[in-house]
């Protein structure tokens, strides 16, 4: 009997019912998708990490590394494994095409994982490229490639197609956001098909697998080889560096959003259920009355909230896999960011454990719910309910109160009576405001930022990379040549941090520099500039900062002479006249001209070329992305405005339908009621328009902090941001209102009514 009569409340209060479950299987989903997000890139870039046995340091050294000095790392106890290696950037002959060439020593550090042809073998001549790049240009095994560096012409076949952890983003430098393989990819190729032809074996770079620590490993390096080496970690490395930071924003997103959801579904259900449990009160009054023992009808009754609860959970955890497979899935968001083999989706044990919480708090509400309608006698509980007495507000005694329209003071008097439901509105309309203003904005300042760096900070058409044996006066003769500028960079140490330091010629204003507000700075000779995040760790304008460039045992201290807002590296940076006065060496990296790719010629002295262009439409990759996840989170801004609002509307309406009936009774038209609903429903919308946009605005700073900290983000809400956010939560207001409102055309006068006598 209690069974049936479960499935015809259900029916009866079948809105608030579907309301729930959607509210609880989107709290669920939102939960579990945003987690599992996370934890399987976690899962499946560690096992791709551990499979090719990722190195955990890399050394560098622009005159090469000697068989001997390879042998003293290996002698390191604490050393598990070593590999010299040639990595570089070259050209396709005959195409703008670019790849990063990898040839390592021996197949035992930074391997790959086969997809098609032959295993690499390092004592075999020929190449292994990349299988995305190889789809993206329809390049099959047995295909000849022809890749040039310093005008050399490198020829081989493709023996297999491979994924590797060491470009698993693949970029071809840190100014480019977003892997694009129809122009760059990586291909590995053996010692004897490179150096065969380049005539010389030259390894700038040892890839070492080791347990120590940075500085334990720098020390070690140092008594073994006698000299300091620029050291890089593994999270300082692109690849590892870009998955963890993935990682990380995506345990900062579960941390946001879901408990958002979560915390919104559970109000609700508190809400809904003493609306429901009150509404009972007479039913509850005929069960005690029928002879049902108090706790045979407080377990019917809770049974609802487990119902609930279980039919969103599942919902909600078959949500949670459609969320994280479109982030997680080859040709999905992250497949864009990231090239490897496996994309299975794993739940974390927090999942499951928050949705086994999920249940047990909604069948907890049930249950305390309806206890409170148990108490008593069967004639107290036949009683219908009556919402509790309040008593007269201060303004009512106020002339401003006899000025007020009767639809205003009904308004007051109700919000008053249900503050708990108006609450929940309001912090529907505040949650609805939140994701709008958070999406929306995320996408003005990225588009903010990539526009700063097309308009403001780069104005070339080619990059131009120099190899690292290059000698300054020829680059600077060409640089000339080409009517361009030049930096130098190289990694230095400074306090305990490693920075990019950037030495700069600027004369054809190919390079522009900003400051904290954006505004164009002009390079003085007279110090060096810090990026915004060394002076976020206390270095101030006028101080002395000492560093030491790698591979070199010499100090040098220079003068801070301001801040400037750096578009990517964490940089410090200075004029050559500078670098020239303090005495720090230099070795010209890259030249910056308005010719275009295709019309510079090949030099010895020349690793490859980049275009602005394709840099931008890197950036333009990145923006789609972004696109997405904004439609994503103003779709979830309407659902959820939709759903909390429609639901306690449908539980306002219930509550007032005496009330209302009065109204009719008393004269009132039906298009006059509906406009005190709407009403109602505009005022709370007015006041959670205003807490939501600051409120909105500090999350998002928050989250720009915590998800972009590797980029120096300058928070930009455009006015369209505003009038959207505004328009659309009010719009979802008022439309949900007046369908709520349309109700009160078929409310039963009689049974409305009826008073307790």
């Amino acid at each position: 009997m209690l069974i049936r009569k479960l499935f015809r409340t259900a029916w009866k209060y079948k809105a608030q019912f579907i309301s729930m479950i959607l509210m609880v299987a989107i709290g669920v989903g939102i939960f579990v998708g945003f987690n599992m997000e996370w934890y399987s890139l976690d899962v499946n870039t560690s096992e791709f990490f551990e499979g090719t046995n990722y190195a955990d340091f890399r050394i560098y050294s622009e005159t090469g590394f000697s068989e001997e000095e390879i042998e003293r790392i290996q002698e390191i106890p604490e050393v598990e494994d070593a590999s010299r290696v040639f990595a570089v950037n070259v050209d396709m002959k005959g195409d703008t095409d670019k790849l990063a060439l990898f040839v390592p020593e021996k197949d035992t550090v930074s391997t790959s994982v086969l997809m098609e042809g032959t295993a690499y073998d390092a004592d075999e001549e020929g190449f292994w490229l990349s299988g995305s790049y190889a789809k993206a240009n329809n390049v099959a095994c047995g295909d000849t490639l022809t890749l040039t560096y310093s005008g050399i012409e490198i020829a081989g076949k493709v023996k297999g197609l491979i994924y590797s952890a060491e470009y698993m983003v693949c970029v071809a430098d840190e100014n480019q956001l977003m892997p694009d393989y129809d122009n760059f990819g990586f291909v590995y190729a053996s010692p004897q098909t490179v150096f065969g032809k380049l005539r010389m074996e030259f390894y700038p770079q040892i890839n070492i697998c080791s347990e120590l620590e940075k500085n334990e490993m720098e020390d070690a390096l140092r008594t073994a080889l006698g000299k300091t080496t620029l050291v890089t970690s593994k999270e300082e490395h692109y690849p590892y560096a870009g998955a963890q930071s993935e990682i990380e924003e995506g345990k900062t997103m579960a941390a946001i959003l879901p408990v958002l959801f979560l915390g919104i579904a559970i109000l609700t259900m508190v809400t809904t259920m003493h609306r429901i449990s009150s509404n009972e009160k007479v039913q509850i009054g005929t069960l005690k009355a029928l002879g049902f023992k108090d706790r045979r009808i407080l377990r019917h009754y809770t049974s609802y909230g487990l119902f609930l609860g279980v039919v969103g959970s599942v919902i909600g955890i078959a949500l949670g896999y459609l969320v994280a497979w479109v982030v997680v899935n080859p040709n999905g968001m992250m497949g864009t960011f990231m090239d490897m083999p496996n994309w299975t989706l794993y739940v974390p044990w927090i999942g499951w454990i928050m949705v086994v919480l999920t249940i047990v708090l909604l069948t907890l509400i049930s249950l305390l719910s309806v206890k409170k309608m148990l108490w008593g006698t069967a004639a107290d509980a036949l009683r219908p309910y009556q919402p509790k007495k309040v008593k007269a507000m201060k303004i009512e005694g106020t002339k401003l109160w006899e000025k007020m329209a009767f639809a205003t003071k009904w308004n007051f008097r109700d919000v008053m009576r249900h503050k708990s439901r108006s609450f929940m509105t309001l912090f529907g309309i505040l949650g609805c405001m939140l994701l709008l203003v958070g999406g929306l904005g995320m996408k003005d300042t990225m588009k903010g930022f990539i526009s700063l760096i097309d308009e403001e900070v780069y104005d070339y058409n080619t990059k131009i990379n120099i190899v690292e044996t290059a000698d300054n006066e020829t680059v600077e003769q060409f640089a000339e040549k080409v009517g361009g500028d030049w930096m130098a960079t190289s990694g230095i140490q400074l306090e305990d941090k490693t920075v990019s330091l950037e030495i700069y010629d600027v004369t054809h204003d190919m390079v522009r520099f900003i400051d904290e507000d954006n505004a164009g700075v002009t390079l003085e000779d007279d110090g060096a500039y810090i990026c915004i995040r060394l002076a976020e760790n206390g270095i101030k304008v006028g101080d002395t900062v000492s560093f030491s460039p790698y591979g070199e045992e010499e100090t040098y201290s220079v003068k801070v002479a301001g801040i400037l807002r750096s578009v990517l590296t964490e940089n410090l940076v200075m004029t050559k006249e500078y670098a020239e006065q303090v005495g720090i060496p230099y070795h010209i990296s890259s030249v910056f001209t308005m010719e275009a790719q295709e019309n510079i010629k090949d030099e010895a002295f020349i690793s490859g070329k980049q275009s602005k262009q394709a840099l931008m439409e890197s950036f333009d990759a990145f923006m789609e992305i972004m696109n997405i996840m904004v439609y994503i989170l103003v779709l979830a801004a309407v659902v959820l405005g939709i759903i909390v609002l429609y639901n306690l509307g449908i539980m306002s309406y219930v509550e007032r339908s005496r009330e209302l009936a009065t109204l009719k009774v008393l004269g009132f038209k039906d298009k006059q009621i509906g406009k005190i609903l709407i009403s109602q429903n505009v005022w709370l919308t007015v006041v959670g328009v205003i807490i939501g946009l600051p409120s909105g605005v500090g999350v998002l700073y928050v989250l720009i902090k915590a998800l972009a900290s590797e980029y120096e983000l300058r928070l930009i809400m455009g006015p369209l941001t505003y009038v959207v956010s505004i328009v659309v939560t009010f719009g979802v207001s008022i439309v949900v209102g007046l369908f709520v409102a349309r109700k009160n055309k078929k409310i039963d006068m009689v049974e409305a009514l009826k008073g307790t006598e």
